[in-house]
């Protein structure tokens, strides 16, 4: 059996890593670098904190993987287990974290639900009074993305063959079922073709016939020196209502992200501007001034950098052969990096079974977009 695996970001990968581990034979293209687009743009999260069923669980069946990443492959990236904290300002918000605390818990994670006070406990630097509720989890945390990209690039072996700076310019189709891709170079004849194109995979798949509802969205992303130093304990903290989050880096450094305002415009993935924007950066440390003590005046700003997210309508992914042939693993809509280890033996088992068991999910499928069968997933930044 022979597969193409479009896309070299971290779901490709994994994806093509466990095609091949049940010995079938791949292909993966990729436009540009392994793991050049959205994945080393990526902030790294790892977290079981997820508003819906089918989230939580793809978190908890990743973990065993990242937890363990070093000893299957061999490389060490930067896992860090200092959790994630949550922060509500809204009463909303907060009764979407009970709801969501005892969703995690009953699925197998160890959230806990808090009084902002208590939150003070996991990092000190927060105003409590800003906020009404908090949620926490042990198992939550963040790794390097371009080390974690190595390791399964490296993992790969010898059935895996990894083309890049190959652009997919067509998805062969038969009496209605895919047969291959064809590239600028040559035709390749597969049996299944996954789309793990991330922000191209709309694109990918109208080239099957397929419309899928997944749209790149730009996000940006600074290194600070912050002028009180973020401890390397500290967890990546988000506050949920305005969507600001920030997380520890090295010596006392903190990565600052979040989206504001209602302006979200579709980009050109070949062509969005991947610099980072002056007055977001401004906006950014200037939200995080009024609710921590890390980024007063004296903080700067040491580089930044933009990327995308592949998002859809509910913030879920599509994980589904939506045309006999051809498997969609994409629209993570920001989780793609966290979920790639499960997403990958979904996949395979979609390609090699015939149908997915690690987890259910069945309600991933693209139908849900005209039938309104899934929640959306609150928990974005």
């Amino acid at each position: 059996m022979h597969v193409v695996v479009v896309g070299g970001g971290i779901v490709g990968l994994s994806c093509a890593h466990a095609l091949a581990e049940r010995d079938i034979e791949v292909t993966l293209c990729e436009s540009g670098s392994i793991g050049g687009e959205s994945t080393q743009r990526s902030a790294g999260g790892i977290r079981t904190q997820f508003a819906t069923r089918v989230n939580v669980d793809l978190s908890l069946a990743s973990l065993d993987v990242w937890n363990e990443f070093e000893e299957r492959f061999g490389v060490d990236i930067a896992h860090r287990k200092t959790g994630y904290l949550f922060l509500a300002r809204e009463a909303d918000t907060a009764a979407g974290f009970e709801e969501n605390v005892a969703l995690q818990n009953e699925r197998g994670g160890r959230s806990e639900y808090l009084d902002p006070s208590e939150a003070t406990a996991y990092a000190p630097g927060i105003h409590p009074e800003k906020f009404v509720a908090a949620t926490y989890s042990p198992l939550d945390g963040f790794a390097d993305p371009n080390l974690a990209a190595q390791g399964y690039s490296q993992a790969l072996g010898d059935g895996v063959t990894v083309l890049t700076k190959t652009p997919v310019e067509d998805v062969l189709v038969d009496s209605g079922t895919v047969r291959g891709v064809e590239t600028p170079d040559e035709r390749i004849e597969a049996d299944a073709v996954v789309d793990a194109a991330g922000a191209w995979a709309g694109e990918l798949s109208a080239m099957a016939g397929v419309s899928l509802p997944i749209e790149p969205k730009r996000r940006q992303i600074l290194v600070a020196n912050p002028e009180i130093p973020v401890p390397e304990d500290a967890p990546l903290t988000i506050d949920l209502d305005t969507g600001l989050y920030f997380r520890p880096e090295r010596e006392g450094q903190a990565i600052v992200g979040g989206h504001f305002g209602d302006a979200d415009p579709t980009q050109d993935p070949g062509g969005y501007d991947k610099t980072m924007d002056f007055d977001w950066a401004t906006t950014a440390l200037e939200n995080a001034s009024g609710w921590t003590d890390h980024f007063g005046p004296e903080t700067t700003v040491k580089r930044g950098w933009a990327g995308l997210y592949a998002v859809t309508p509910d913030h879920h992914p599509i994980i589904e052969e939506v045309l006999p042939g051809l498997v969609v693993a994409a629209g993570f809509s920001g989780h793609g990096f966290q979920h790639a280890p499960a997403t990958g033996q979904l996949v395979a088992e979609i390609v090699h079974d015939g149908e997915p068991s690690l987890v259910d999910i069945g309600v991933l499928g693209r139908d849900r977009f005209e039938e309104g069968g899934l929640r959306e997933e609150t928990n974005v930044a």
